[in-house]
């Protein structure tokens, strides 16, 4: 029978191949394969274990993937066009449970159904978080392995610095001596100039006490407003799927690609009480399914959301949910599908007086496909970078008054409490109808909300219930309404005189702000935490710190969903990071 792998969703072919894709096209192609890994998801996590594990050519791994190719495919190639992707056929359009505090609104869940996971449809951002985030696991799992110091190799072997398309002189914007210029994923700085980037920097300066400069975000010290660094070379998306799983590495005879293969769940393997290395799935919506044994170890790397929904439709997790389901429990595990921790932001609009801003393009079909043409031809203009400037990481003041009711629950005094992203432009698709807008997005970067992911039926096909439990602790409200109040400050300095002409809201008090929360308050597309490592000699946790999980044999984790907390960053880097150093552990641990 022949598997429906190249899907009709290729819409817009260039004439450039982003990713060439050797996959498997019948599933005769697998009855004479030894397969000594199965890696479900190829995302950030799964692209890594892919790709270290056939460095060896005597190891065979086989990549799942529940999308399509990503070849072809502009607005994932093209930086500057990534709110295409958004609610697109390239994304699980997921949605959450009404949110209690947010007025009972629903949120939308942006992740990557396509070659490269959410790597292929994020907005790039290339931040690794502090050295105290790391450190933090290291003493949560017992395991100096993910101290910040430890795992300095593998942000380098992760890790290609190249210069921006434009070739501008980058000194003043990065420091090199913390960065990689011969890893895989190509990371780069600014390609095309924006209006507000000399009035962001000159803030710096004018308000350095309040916001200050940090040269570089990277370098583990995270504290004051640096340029962006995004994954991106050439003027073009590096992705996953485009670098880990690039031509010159997924055409390996010993690495097999199926893609558009939903996986329904895992299961024991040869009727072995903890023995879990055999994974059932379809390719025609559960019409048919087949199974597929590893020799070596099962690997699932499919996100922080689709994960844990796996492993309970396996019988692992709590057992009495799944009673009331009626999944029978094979491995209880209470700690599947909880501590989901996302970041909550506000994008906040500050309508501004200039035309030299995103919605001009966006409003223009003329001028968006020129500058599409531009990109296209010669990897030039505004649409080789995403659409972000400048990322700050602030803290709130220790006398804030929020510290007399709970402990601050950064990972510590150098970790940021929010973010500030600073758009040249209105951030969301389609682009107002009138007016031109900066975008001071706020979000809190070490939330304490926690949410949880569970099954919404006994049928695996279906989404789970993505309950982030957003704003659920005083302090995450706090943090936003002060962030926004700061923003208001940062907008006031000299350098944005006669820019500003309105703000997003009036709203001054907390009652107030509360409401303009509620009403305008997503998510930041950063969920971890739902699988969470821990000690070996903890009673909660779902992985140990070599990301085995619990209590089972031949069943490994590598995407967000194993951070025992997140990291006060954009979460791709650190899923890159813990992929790398997992990639170690399975090789040491097979001694190959």
């Amino acid at each position: 029978m022949v598997l429906p792998v190249f899907c009709s969703l290729l819409a817009i072919a260039l004439g450039t191949r982003y990713a060439e894709a050797t996959v498997i096209s019948t599933l005769d192609d697998l009855v004479d394969k030894s397969l000594d890994f199965v890696v479900i998801g190829a995302g950030a996590g799964g692209g890594v274990i892919a790709n270290r594990l056939t460095e060896n050519p005597d190891v065979s791994v086989l990549l799942i993937e529940a999308g399509g190719s990503n070849e072809g495919v502009l607005d994932v190639a093209a930086p500057g066009l990534d709110s295409f992707l958004i609610n697109s056929a390239w994304d699980w359009n997921f949605t959450s449970t009404p949110q209690i505090a947010l007025n009972n609104r629903t949120l939308a869940v942006s992740r990557g159904f396509i070659l490269g996971g959410t790597t292929s449809i994020n907005q790039m951002v290339y931040t690794r978080g502090s050295s105290e985030d790391y450190d933090l696991w290291a003493n949560m799992t017992d395991d100096e392995g993910w101290s910040w110091d430890n795992l300095q190799k593998y942000i380098r072997k992760n890790e290609k610095f190249t210069p921006p398309v434009d070739h501008h002189n980058t000194t003043g914007q990065f420091d090199p001596n913390v960065h990689s210029f011969d890893g895989i994923v190509s990371v780069s700085l600014q390609g095309f100039p924006n209006g507000i980037d000399n009035r962001t920097i000159r803030t710096t300066s004018e308000l350095s006490e309040e916001f200050p400069f940090n040269l570089d975000m990277n370098s583990g010290f995270q504290l004051g407003i640096g340029w962006v660094q995004a994954t991106i070379g050439d003027g073009t998306r590096s992705s996953s799927a485009a670098s880990y799983l690039g031509r010159s590495f997924i055409s390996r005879p010993n690495l097999h690609v199926l893609l558009n293969t939903r996986v329904l769940r895992v299961l024991k393997t040869d009727h072995q009480q903890s023995d879990f290395r055999s994974v059932e799935f379809t390719q025609d919506a559960g019409v048919t399914t087949h199974t597929i044994t590893a020799s070596k170890e099962l690997i699932i790397a499919a996100g922080t959301i689709m994960t844990p929904h796996i492993l309970m439709h396996s019988g692992i997790g709590d057992s009495e949910e799944l009673k009331s389901l009626g999944i029978q429990t094979v491995h209880h595990l209470p700690s599947v599908g909880k501590n989901l921790t996302e970041q909550p932001i506000v994008r906040n609009k500050w309508l501004v007086d200039s035309t030299d801003t995103l919605e001009t393009i966006a409003r223009n079909d003329t001028l968006l496909a020129e500058v599409t043409e531009e990109w296209e031809r010669r990897r030039m203009g505004p649409i080789v970078d995403p659409p972000l400037s400048f990322i700050g990481w602030l803290r709130l003041p220790e006398n804030s008054s929020i510290f007399q009711q709970v402990l601050d629950p950064a990972a510590g005094p150098n970790t940021s409490h929010y973010e500030l992203i600073i758009t040249n432009g209105a951030l969301s698709h389609p682009a107002p109808a009138t007016g031109n807008f900066l975008t001071f997005s706020t979000s809190v970067s070490s939330p304490t909300s926690r949410g949880s992911i569970s099954l919404n039926s006994s049928n695996p096909l279906e989404y789970p219930l993505i309950n982030f439990n957003l704003f659920n602790t005083s302090f995450d409200r706090f943090v936003v309404r002060e962030a926004y109040r700061n923003t208001k400050k940062f907008l006031a300095a000299q350098s944005w005189d006669g820019y500003i002409l309105a703000p997003p809201t009036n709203a001054t008090t907390d009652d107030e702000l509360d409401e303009y929360i509620n009403q305008n308050a997503a998510t930041e597309n950063h969920p971890v935490g739902t699988a969470a490592m821990s000690s070996n000699s903890a009673a909660y946790g779902v992985v140990d710190p070599d990301l085995r999980v619990k209590g089972l044999v031949g069943l490994r984790i590598v995407d967000a969903s194993v951070f025992p907390r997140l990291p006060a960053a954009h979460t791709q880097v650190p899923v890159y990071i813990v992929a790398e150093r997992a990639a170690d552990l399975i090789k040491d641990f097979w001694g190959i």
